[in-house]
């Protein structure tokens, strides 16, 4: 599941438990996400899924449901 797999790299780039990422996560709910994480987990999320995400769009995947969406729509492609 694409939600699962994004909460996974979420995981490791914040350096918190996949469990303690709820479908809520957002950079507003999550300590560790600040501008050099939000960086790294794009391109976290890139190498992952094969995607590249536009530098519009990269601004504003600021939380879990936002970025599942996102996949998504690029996987869709």
């Amino acid at each position: 599941m694409i939600e699962d797999r994004i909460r996974g790299v979420m995981s490791a780039v914040f350096g918190v438990p996949a469990d303690s990422l709820g479908a809520d996560a957002s950079a507003d709910t999550v300590e560790k996400w600040d501008s050099l994480g939000h960086l790294n987990l794009m391109i976290s999320l890139e190498s992952e899924f094969g995607v590249e995400f536009s530098d519009e769009d990269m601004a504003d995947l600021t939380s879990l449901p936002l970025l599942v969406l996102e996949v998504e729509r690029l996987l869709s492609r």
